[in-house]
C-alpha cells in the first residue's frame, strides 16, 4: 500500500511538472509577443502572508528574460518617499514598451498593512480609496495592461505555512516580525480586504481571486489565467546557428598554476 501511495504521489508531481512546463512555454511565447508588439503589462500580486504569491511569481519568471519581465518588491518607504504623492514611488517602475512588470505587493499596501497596522492616517486611507481607481484607469488609458491577483488562503493553511517557516532554517527568513503582529489581526485584515475590494474592484481593472490553499494548483491556475487575459500569438522563433570557433593562431594559454581555482569538493 505504501508503494502504491508513493507512486500516486509521484504521478501527481509529474503531472504538475508537465502542466507547469506547458504553461511556461506559453509564457515564453507571450514574452516574445509583448516584446515584439511593444506591449506594456503590469501584474499585481496581493494577498495574506504565506498565501503563495512568491512561489507563483518564481514559476512565472523562471523561463523569462529578466530584462523583459521584471519583479518589483519595494521595502519600507523612506522619509522622502513618505512626503511624496503616494503613488509616486511606484510610477518609476511602470513598464516601458515591450516590458512586463510584476509587483510583489504594490500600492495596495496602503489598503492593507498600512491601514491595519496604523501606518497611515484615516485621511490618507480614504484618499487612497478615492484615487486608486482613477490611478489605475489612467494606466489603462495610457496603454498599460493591468492584471490584479489576490491570493486567498484559509487561516488553517496559513498557520501550517507559518509553522513550516519557523521550523525550517531555509524558510525562516520569510517570517518577519510583522507576520507575528498580523496573526492577532486576522479579522482586521479580512475587513480591510473587503473594503479594498468594494472600492477598487472596478470594471476596467477587476480583482481576480486565486484560491491558494493548494500551492501547485494556485500556480497553474494563475499562470493559465494570465495567458488567457493577454491575447498573443505564438512567435516563429528564428533558428540560431553557432558560428565556428576561430582557428587558434599564435595564442598560448598561460600555465594552469598561474590561476587560483575553486577547490573541487564535489
Amino acid at each position: 500500500m505504501a508503494e502504491t501511495n508513493t507512486n500516486i504521489a509521484k504521478s501527481k508531481k509529474l503531472n504538475y511538472e508537465a502542466e507547469l512546463g506547458k504553461l511556461q512555454k506559453e509564457l515564453v511565447h507571450l514574452q516574445e509577443w509583448v516584446k515584439t508588439k511593444g506591449l506594456k503589462v503590469v501584474i499585481v500580486f496581493e494577498g495574506r502572508d504565506a498565501s503563495g504569491k512568491g512561489g507563483t511569481i518564481k514559476r512565472i519568471t523562471e523561463p523569462l528574460n529578466p530584462r523583459v519581465c521584471k519583479v518589483v518588491a519595494l521595502g519600507v518607504p523612506t522619509e522622502k518617499e513618505k512626503s511624496q504623492w503616494y503613488f509616486q514611488r511606484y510610477v518609476p517602475y511602470l513598464p516601458a514598451a515591450g516590458e512586463i512588470v510584476i509587483f510583489d505587493r504594490s500600492w495596495y499596501n496602503r489598503a492593507g498593512v498600512e491601514r491595519v497596522m496604523g501606518f497611515c492616517t484615516e485621511n490618507q486611507y480614504n484618499e487612497f480609496l478615492r484615487s486608486c481607481p482613477e490611478f489605475e484607469r489612467m494606466l489603462v488609458r495610457s496603454g498599460i495592461i493591468v492584471l490584479k491577483y489576490w491570493f486567498s488562503v484559509s487561516d488553517e493553511e496559513q498557520e501550517k505555512r507559518f509553522k513550516s517557516r519557523i521550523e525550517d532554517p531555509l524558510k525562516r527568513w520569510k517570517f518577519s516580525p510583522m507576520d507575528l503582529q498580523s496573526r492577532s489581526k486576522w479579522l482586521e485584515y479580512s475587513k480591510a480586504k473587503d473594503d479594498m475590494f468594494a472600492h477598487t474592484d472596478t470594471k476596467q481593472v477587476p480583482w481576480y481571486v486565486v484560491n491558494s490553499d493548494v500551492k501547485k494548483k494556485a500556480r497553474l491556475n494563475c499562470i493559465s489565467h494570465i495567458l488567457s487575459q493577454i491575447p498573443y500569438e505564438k512567435m516563429n522563433l528564428k533558428p540560431i546557428e553557432l558560428p565556428p570557433l576561430p582557428k587558434n593562431v599564435g595564442y598560448v594559454r598561460p600555465p594552469m598554476n598561474y590561476q587560483t581555482f575553486v577547490p573541487e569538493k564535489y
